[in-house]
């Protein structure tokens, strides 16, 4: 009786379900790489910008010249990024009040020329850097890169 009654048909075979497997849909790279992209972009971008600033204020004189006076004071400074600092006092009378040139030295070896020659008139060579993005290459915007003493 059981072999009598007529089964519905089947809506798929072993065979349909084989042939309609598929390879797993995959990322598209961007979608892949988006969030690393992001971080690239936030991150690397403003570095590479500020890099390229600082190096074209550095690459190009504003102005260039000669300060003479005695200096009155040099010292390494800065937390992180140390930097020569130092102040030259100009007076164009004996006993006027000094006008103050503050300004900053990169190489070591010109600081300590200047170092040795504290106390005595010399002439200090600089060139002007307008707009350097940060305090990392100098406080000031004077660039002292020689110096000679002045014979009395």
């Amino acid at each position: 009786m059981a072999d009598d009654i007529e089964q519905p048909p089947r809506g798929y075979t072993t065979d349909d379900v084989e042939t309609q497997k598929t390879e797993p849909k995959r990322k598209s790279l961007l979608r892949r790489h988006l969030g690393k992209l992001v971080i690239l972009m936030v991150i690397a971008l403003p570095v590479l910008g500020l890099g390229l600033w600082a190096a074209i204020a550095l690459g190009f004189t504003y102005s260039e010249g000669e300060r003479v006076g005695y200096v009155q004071k040099i010292s390494e400074k800065g937390w992180l990024c140390k930097s020569w600092e130092g102040e030259l006092a100009m007076a164009n009378i004996p006993g006027a009040m000094p006008e103050i040139f503050r300004f900053s030295v990169r190489d070591s070896e010109v600081a300590r020329e200047i170092n040795a020659l504290s106390g005595k008139q010399v002439a200090l060579r600089y060139e002007q850097h307008k707009g350097v993005p940060t305090s990392c290459f100098g406080e000031t915007e004077y660039y002292v890169d020689g110096v000679r003493p002045l014979a009395k």
